[in-house]
Order: structure tokens, then C-alpha cells, then sequence
């Protein structure tokens, strides 16, 4: 099929690596303007952006996409369908319906659960066991379009944000070269994701890192997980921001207030919690590289008794 394929961030290239490879047409690429980044300000491009320009694909980068100018060049294309991965921008009901076959989505997560912008960490700050990615026929609203095909994925005890992320972008790629010839078929039948109330997978920010040593062991083990690599679970310790990158949960009964370190051993250091005990194995205090506690240690004195946060 002839495709233009919309998208931004790293979870998006897979799948647009996926498509060219299976042969079909990328008539352009859309994705977000470039931005400035870092300390040196210097302009990057999006990821999509480089994978699109490694294969000479044409590039489209509008600042709103519903602009009457956007919607003129969208129409250009004379594209089968359109291809939504993380793009960042709504699209109108003209955009949607522009194409034969309209625009279909890869959501990470199985629909209707955990529609919204965060669906891969939700499901780990939720304790799921599964997850999953979808093939939406999108609609007007967010992620509230028929769903086509799911494929499930198993959650890891120990999965991080960082690595389910990379689980459901390859799971996405896959799903997507083997939905759009049943699609070009007429051989998918749309399901509706019906009203039913679900978990909603709402925008990270970084006040939800904040460890509240109030909360029981496995909830924040959780937290440590589902917010790593961004916005990742911190605490204060000497007046520093300490991140807490591995975490273990002891269900030992704590001594100490919440919050207070319980016991420190050469690799490790325990900390008091609501319920139970939170093990600490790697972490990163301002200013330095993440490390191993054992590392940590070597230059702090950490001791019972001291309290984070």
C-alpha cells in the first residue's frame, strides 16, 4: 500500500522500519518540528525523522497539523492509508477520513484498557501481568477507535518503563506489517471498544517520581519501575535529590519510621516504608553517574538511622 506514516519518538521508528521492509510505499513522513535540546541548545531531529531521511523518504514537519496549509499537502499524497505511531498532534476529522483506508494506530496497550498517554507505564505502577499492543482504526477522541488486531505481551517481574517500552515497540512493528494487507483485504472486522469505564493511562509529570515512604514496600518497588528511564522515583538525602534506579521488596516488619534507612550492607541498604521494607541496589545522587549502591558507599556514610526524603 501507498502509506504516509505519522510519528515522533524512538517507539515509532521500529515499526516504520517494519513497513518499508515488508515493501510497501512510504509516500512521506510527518512528524514533529525539530526541537532544541540540551545545555548547547543544539536543534536534533526526531527519530523518525532520521530513519525517514536514512532512506530517502520525503519528510513533512507542520507545526499543527490541522493548518488548512497541512491538509492541503496531506492531500498530495494520494496515500491508502495513514499510519499514526506517537505522532503528538490530533488530527482532524478531515485527515481521518482523507485517506481510502483512513488512519489506523498502534496503541501499547490492549484496548480499551489504558487508552492515554502513558499506557506503558501504567500498567507496571498498577502491578498488571499483561499487556499488549492494538491496531486501532482511529476515530475522532483519544485512542476510542474499532479495534482491529491485538497482540498480547507478557510482563516481566522485574520489567522497567524502559524495557516494556522496547518489548511493545517491536510487538507494534510486528502486528503492523501483518495487519495492513488483511486491511487492504477487507478481511479485519472492526470491534467496538464499547463505554464500559477502564483504566485510564494519564500523562507522566515529574512530581509522580516523588517517594512517599508512607506507601507500602511494593508499591514504590513499582514506582521505581514503571518511572524508569523518565521520570524515575526520587527521595532526598543531605538536601540532594537521590534517584532510585533497582529496588527490592523485603516484607519485614520495619523498626524505624517510614523513610528511615533500617540497615546498610556492603551492596544494599534498606529503607522503612509503610509495609514492609524497600531494598536499594542502584541508584544516582545529584550531580553524579548512576551507580551500585556498593559504589555509593564507598564514598558516603550511610547508616541506620538516617532518614530520605
Amino acid at each position: 500500500m501507498k502509506i504516509v506514516y505519522m510519528g515522533t519518538p524512538d517507539f515509532a521508528v521500529a515499526p516504520l522500519e517494519a513497513i518499508i521492509r515488508a515493501g510497501h510505499e512510504v509516500a512521506a513522513v510527518v512528524t514533529q518540528p525539530d526541537k532544541q535540546k540540551g545545555r548547547g541548545k543544539e536543534v536534533q531531529m526526531t527519530p523518525v525523522k532520521e530513519c525517514a531521511l536514512k532512506h530517502g523518504i520525503p519528510v513533512f514537519q507542520p507545526v499543527k497539523i490541522k493548518d488548512p496549509e497541512a491538509v492541503n499537502k496531506l492531500w498530495e499524497y494520494a496515500a491508502d492509508i495513514f499510519v499514526v505511531v506517537a505522532f503528538g498532534q490530533l488530527l482532524s476529522e478531515e485527515i481521518l477520513t482523507m485517506p481510502k483506508f483512513g488512519c489506523v494506530n498502534i496503541h501499547a496497550s490492549l484496548l480499551p484498557a489504558y487508552r492515554g498517554a502513558a499506557p506503558i507505564q501504567w500498567v507496571i505502577l498498577n502491578g498488571e501481568k499483561e499487556t499488549g499492543v492494538t491496531i486501532q482504526q482511529m476515530a475522532k477522541g483519544l485512542d476510542t477507535g474499532d479495534m482491529l488486531m491485538k497482540k498480547k505481551v507478557t510482563i516481566d517481574p522485574k520489567e522497567t518503563g524502559e524495557s516494556l517500552h522496547d518489548k511493545l515497540m517491536v510487538a507494534g512493528a510486528e502486528l503492523l506489517v501483518e495487519a495492513l494487507p488483511l486491511i487492504e483485504a477487507g478481511k479485519l472486522i472492526p470491534e467496538k471498544q464499547g463505554d464500559s469505564p477502564t483504566c485510564y493511562a494519564s500523562k507522566l509529570t515529574k512530581a509522580m517520581g516523588l517517594i512517599d515512604w508512607q506507601k507500602d514496600a511494593a508499591v514504590l518497588e513499582r514506582l521505581v519501575r514503571g518511572l524508569n528511564s523518565w521520570p524515575s522515583a526520587y527521595t532526598f538525602y543531605k538536601g540532594k535529590t537521590l534517584k532510585i534506579w533497582e529496588a527490592d521488596v523485603l516484607m519485614e516488619e520495619a523498626t524505624d519510621k517510614p523513610g528511615c534507612v533500617e540497615w546498610v550492607e556492603k551492596d544494599s541498604f534498606a529503607v522503612a516504608t509503610g509495609k514492609g521494607l524497600l531494598q536499594i541496589r542502584s541508584l544516582q545522587l545529584e550531580g553524579k553517574k548512576r551507580m551500585a549502591v556498593k559504589d555509593f558507599l564507598l564514598g558516603y556514610e550511610m547508616k541506620a538511622g538516617d532518614c530520605l526524603g
